[in-house]
């Protein structure tokens, strides 16, 4: 594919919520059909969203059926017409494969599968271009393209790390602390190991599950009592119920807290709750509740570790399912263009306009940096649908658009 000059929208990432973007925006306006382009070095659809699932050896989504790239909610139950042992109870939450297959019927339904370039976008920088403004994007490449508009799509969530990770002094080989996202089962043999797994989210449970089929004994440290819920953000974040009151509040400090007493850290499923538990009682995994690790050093090949209740254990690896965070500050892609629109950021989270762009500019931004608008499900598939609604208009109608 030769790369245009100039383009009327370029969607920087090719996961879960630019796919959803995308199919969106033909349903409204097919004659955009030409207009845009996705950036994504995969050369791929979902390609990351792919590796993570196999990585972890995730059996099935935490979102129910109704929730996938497609506008119509349905679509994904009528694919799944003669594969409903594939669709898992509570509602229907689709099997991995099947996500995965749908998606793809997706992508070939709408005619998108040459729709990725392949190439990092490594810098956005605002160009006035005769009372307009419009954007280059410089590639890893070293090539550039103009765009009208931009939309920011690359979940843009930042590894987080304890304190205790910097203090480490000793050294150690890198695949023996590392966080979750570095962590690939299938590439492992762990037979005899013991494990370290610091954090109490759903994807330290499917790390530990698939560390004790590998051989290991895990141990899983939490700072909190474990929590079970089925998703992780309840239901009622995704209309009128909890986000009535949630648009209302005018104070953003507010919103961030209440996104975040949404959240409330990690929480894993009632199944893989169950699965721990049973795991436990078997010696296979032992779950130290509220408990944190104070200092760790690599010493005579095996992690020593140290906790804040004073107790001593020692593991051959350790891995970190500690999360990600969100900043507008340190996203490399935004520093370019805050310079030009200055935006206010609370927490880390920018105040966008209501069609999610940064104020006065073609920019938008989708994932967990939008949930100061879109709530505390705003990273997850529902929330890209929420940003879709928003992002959409602003795009196909004359009359919203700026410059």
């Amino acid at each position: 594919m030769k790369l245009p000059n100039y383009i009327d929208l370029a969607i920087v990432g090719a996961g879960v919520q630019a796919l959803t973007l995308t199919t969106h925006l033909l349903q409204k306006s097919a004659k955009h059909y030409h207009k845009f382009l996705v950036f994504d070095p995969s050369r791929t659809w979902l390609s990351q969203w792919q590796q993570q699932f196999a990585a972890q050896q995730i059996p099935y989504l935490r979102s129910p059926a109704v929730h996938h790239p497609d506008p119509n909610p349905h679509q994904l139950r009528t694919f799944a017409e003669h594969r409903y042992n594939e669709l898992f109870p509570p509602y229907d939450r689709p099997g991995t494969k099947l996500f995965n297959d749908f998606c793809d019927q997706v992508i070939h339904r709408w005619k998108l599968t040459d729709k990725v370039y392949p190439a990092k976008v490594i810098k956005i920088l605002p160009i006035e271009h005769v009372s307009r403004s419009r954007f280059q994007l410089v590639l890893n490449t070293e090539e550039t393209i103009i765009a009208r508009r931009v939309v920011l799509a690359t979940g843009s969530g930042k590894v987080q790390l304890p304190n205790w990770v910097e203090k480490i002094t000793s050294n150690y080989p890198s695949d023996r602390l590392c966080h979750s996202q570095q962590v690939n089962l299938n590439q492992l043999k762990l037979t005899g190991e013991k494990i370290l797994i610091v954090g109490g989210g759903l994807t330290s449970g499917h790390l530990a599950k698939g560390a004790i089929n590998l051989g290991a004994t895990v141990t899983l440290m939490t700072r909190k009592q474990l929590q079970s819920k089925i998703f992780d953000a309840d239901p009622g974040w995704l209309g009128p119920k909890y986000l009535k009151d949630f648009h209302a509040e005018t104070d953003w400090s507010a919103r961030y807290q209440q996104i975040q007493q949404a959240r409330n850290g990690g929480s894993i499923t009632p199944e893989m709750m169950l699965q721990l538990r049973k795991a436990s009682h078997q010696g296979r995994v032992r779950i130290d509740e509220s408990c944190q690790v104070s200092d760790a050093q690599w010493q005579e090949n095996l992690w020593q570790v140290h906790c804040h209740d004073g107790s001593k254990h020692q593991f051959n690896r350790i891995w970190l399912a500690t999360g990600t965070r969100f900043n507008a500050k340190e996203h490399p892609l935004l520093q370019d263009v805050l310079e030009a629109y200055p935006t206010e950021i609370v927490n880390g989270l920018p105040i966008l306009d209501k069609h999610l762009r940064l104020p006065k500019s073609n920019l938008f931004i989708m994932g967990g940096l939008v949930a100061l608008q879109i709530g505390p499900v705003a990273r997850n598939i529902g929330g890209g649908k929420m940003a879709c609604q928003r992002i959409v208009p602003a795009i196909v109608k004359p009359s919203l658009a700026i410059g």
